[in-house]
């Protein structure tokens, strides 16, 4: 429990500032606006001053070119040199839609080697890891603080002023860039196989020769077997980190159908929910046994119970929307939905649900 708690401890700085972001978003309409209620507090969470000149310089300016008194929102400095510039735009601009046209121009005439893009909200970091002195066209590490992962409050940790080290973070940058990069591309085919994606795995298990009819059967065959993979993958995973106990298997428990007609829906538990149920149920480990652990479907929401019984409800998972929401339990049994915006953020609520699992740790 105290490793759960101190991953939430490790995102719940950055989860304020999103709260924040999402509070005040209609106030928030100018950079100026962002820089303040956002990005500085940013900078003093990383262990800056920005009240120091002599480590945050808000508008940097330098000469660049023919051009003078370019300026650069914040540079942070280092014994006296510029370590890491930030280019700020306001809140709801999207950064992929724009050029960080202002970093570009300082990175050939500072002594910084990353740069930010950022609406306050959305980060995307910059280096020269392609060639000396001129900023990469593409970030090596993108976050949000919508959704802060523990990974990402890790590496984030490297930029404080505590941890700053510019050749251990470029010893990192370059796999992040290129680690980033493939997951997109496995993200993609994921969702759409391309024709060579299928072709090579076609090649390896069929004989005759590919048609377009076939091509288009292995379409769907390659998709398939990709998500079974990655979702037995998944669910391998979550119980190797049960650790001490016996596997848990989804089959241990059962889907709960509430009273329809016979032409009414029928209850589909999702790969989204059985993976939610088995982060809920990694998290209670310390204070339930993993073994009273027990998810039960219904059409309204997914349960995840303690000992099977509906009286003894942990969480619930309502996923079927285009929004999730986590339905959390107080002292009087009373259920309050907080939205998640993906299964990552089900740790935030560790507290909230090992507080809710220990009720029932003393029960039969």
């Amino acid at each position: 429990m105290a490793a759960v708690l101190a991953v939430t401890e490790a995102v719940g700085w950055y989860q304020e500032l999103a709260d924040r972001a999402q509070m005040a978003a209609e106030q928030l309409q100018t950079e100026e606006a962002t820089k303040n209620a956002l990005v500085m507090p940013l900078l003093q969470l990383l262990g800056y001053d920005v009240f120091n000149p002599l480590e945050v310089v808000p508008e940097f300016v330098a000469d660049v070119g023919i051009k003078k008194g370019e300026k650069v929102d914040y540079a942070i400095m280092a014994d006296g040199k510029a370590i890491m510039l930030f280019e700020c735009k306001s809140v709801g601009a999207d950064l992929d839609k724009l050029t960080p046209s202002q970093l570009y121009r300082y990175f050939s005439v500072t002594d910084a080697r990353f740069g930010v893009f950022t609406n306050g909200i959305d980060y995307q970091f910059f280096s020269d890891l392609e060639a000396p002195n001129k900023m990469d066209g593409k970030p090596f590490f993108e976050w949000s603080l919508i959704s802060v992962t523990d990974q990402v409050a890790m590496e984030l940790k490297k930029f404080s002023k505590e941890n700053f080290s510019e050749e251990d973070i470029l010893q990192t940058a370059s796999d992040l860039k290129y680690t980033k990069g493939i997951a997109r591309s496995i993200a993609d085919e994921f969702t759409s196989p391309s024709e060579e994606f299928v072709k090579l795995f076609c090649q390896r298990v069929y004989d005759g020769r590919i048609s377009q009819a076939v091509k288009e059967q292995f379409t769907e065959i390659t998709k398939r077997a990709f998500h079974e993979f990655v979702r037995d993958r998944i669910r391998m995973r979550l119980e190797s980190a049960i650790q001490g106990d016996a596997p848990a298997r989804i089959a241990e428990s059962h889907i709960e159908e509430e009273p329809t007609s016979d032409a009414g829906p029928s209850v589909v538990t999702t790969e989204e929910e059985i993976e939610a149920f088995y982060i809920v149920k990694s998290i209670v480990r310390d204070v339930l046994p993993p073994a009273r652990v027990t998810i039960r479907d219904t059409q309204s929401y997914c349960g995840v119970l303690a000992d099977d019984n509906n009286r003894k409800p942990i969480c619930r998972l309502y996923f079927d929307s285009r929004r999730k929401y986590i339905g959390l339990f107080d002292a009087e049994k009373k259920v309050k939905r907080e939205a998640i915006e993906s299964l990552e953020c089900i740790y935030q609520h560790a507290q909230s649900l090992c507080e809710t699992a220990s009720r029932y740790a003393n029960e039969s």
